[in-house]
């Protein structure tokens, strides 16, 4: 049985901790020799290993526990998401305390070293991404997109909703109010981009990022658009491509696997990249911005929806950088917005959906969990602890405003000044036809 005891390795670790924050600890700590320490309603932490702590000592600060948690040496009992939220505020609201000073940090490191935490730096998780190259290179950024995208289909089928659209959804209903969950509101996203770039068959569509295609087939099948689908991840061209013969559509959709600085030919009546921005790359951005713009004909409409900075936390992180999304950029929107219209592009609608992505993850968490152990068949154990974390930690940061996602509807001008934009609110949003 759990013991809270003065020589225990708890009992000590949460001495160092509180004197760390100049506070109470965040969390209850269990070791690995059956002790057990801290506030007894706060989420528990289990270090199964002397190894969770080299971790931390080799890589301080959120990357270390990544890659404790990710081999299992580090788990959290209970929610994973209200344990990470615990661990966050205490921490923000400990910012004003005085930093350790040497002598502190020396009283730390012969307090592990009793403990046997001082040893040989672990070995990074295999999944950890591994680039190489000059930053967003065509080479990198297939290898970057690769790491992330080139998972088994039938994990993602595991994961997403039936039209395996990964992308934040609009939710026009409280989730599970009449049945309605994932499937609806990624059917309403789809829906509610067809209608903001006016779709009607025969409409030439560029789908930029097509990820496993949900966009663009539904555009197809919905509304008779001729779709341009193009991706970077080969396991995505594939699986749109079988799904283009099964339904029918080869006179509709075309894929192409390339990079989207080789798209070749443009005049398009429409354009749409959804959540393939981020990738892009800060100095890069402008080139996208400006090819979006080539790609369209005078009053062709283009929809980027895009996850943004918050304005007072930077996003991302080093644990998405090394497992997730390496390379990837985000800014606030309204630099976003800054760059398209100085592209030529004009901005003629900003939406934000900040809390669609909380309702978005939590469903994704919540099939990620309940189809745990044929994920792990699938992906091994490693991957699918980077997804568990991924999920709490991701959904957090669009709950406390640290990360945004936004829908930006924009078009390209003719000689003139004409956008072609005649319509009201109402043609969008299915919701407000009876308003």
């Amino acid at each position: 049985m759990p013991t809270t005891t003065a020589r225990g390795a708890a009992s000590q670790l949460i001495q160092l901790l509180q004197q760390y924050l100049q506070g109470p600890s965040p969390v209850r700590v269990r070791t690995w020799d059956g002790s057990e320490a801290g506030p007894a309603d706060a989420p528990l932490v289990v270090l199964r290993s002397r190894r969770a702590l080299r971790h931390l000592l080799w890589q301080p600060g959120e990357l270390g526990l990544a890659r404790a948690y990710v081999t299992g040496e580090l788990d959290v009992h209970g929610d994973l998401r209200e344990g990470l939220s615990a661990a966050l505020r205490t921490v923000r609201e400990s910012g004003s305390a005085p930093a350790p000073t040497l002598a502190d940090k020396a009283a730390a490191l012969r307090v592990l070293a009793r403990l046997g935490a001082v040893g040989p730096k672990p070995q990074a998780p295999a999944g950890e991404v591994r680039l190489n190259g000059a930053l967003h290179s065509r080479g990198r950024d297939r290898k970057a997109i690769s790491h992330h995208y080139d998972l088994p289909p039938e994990f993602y089928a595991l994961l997403l909703d039936p039209a395996m659209a990964y992308s934040c959804g609009y939710w026009t209903r409280p989730p599970g109010e009449r049945g309605y969950g994932l499937p609806e509101a990624q059917r309403d996203k789809l829906e509610l981009v067809c209608r903001k770039l006016g779709l009607r068959p025969g409409t030439r569509l560029l789908d930029v990022g097509c990820g496993w295609g949900s966009l663009s087939l539904y555009a197809a099948e919905r509304h008779g658009a001729k779709v341009t689908s193009v991706t970077l991840a080969r396991e995505q061209a594939e699986y749109v491509r079988e799904q283009v013969r099964e339904r029918k559509l080869e006179d509709l959709v075309e894929v192409q696997l390339c990079d989207y600085r080789d798209i070749p030919g443009g005049w398009y009546e429409a354009a749409v990249s959804l959540e393939m921005g981020e990738h892009v790359g800060d100095a890069e951005y402008p080139g996208f911005a400006a090819m979006m713009h080539r790609m369209l004909r005078p009053r062709g409409r283009l929809l980027i929806q895009q996850m943004s900075r918050g304005a007072i936390a930077p996003g991302g992180g080093a644990f998405i950088e090394a497992y997730i999304a390496a390379d990837m950029h985000m800014r606030p929107v309204g630099e976003t917005v800054g760059l398209l219209e100085g592209a030529g592009l004009e901005v003629r609608s900003v939406d934000s959906m900040r809390e669609h992505y909380v309702h978005t993850i939590a469903a994704w968490a919540e099939a990620l969990e309940a189809n745990w152990d044929e994920i792990v068949s699938l992906t091994g154990t490693e991957t699918a602890r980077v997804w568990r974390l991924y999920l709490a930690g991701s959904g957090l940061a669009f709950q406390e405003r640290r990360m945004g996602v936004d829908q930006i509807l924009a078009v390209r001008p003719d000689g003139d000044g004409g956008s072609g934009l005649t319509g009201t609110l109402r043609d969008w949003y299915p919701e407000c036809a009876a308003s």
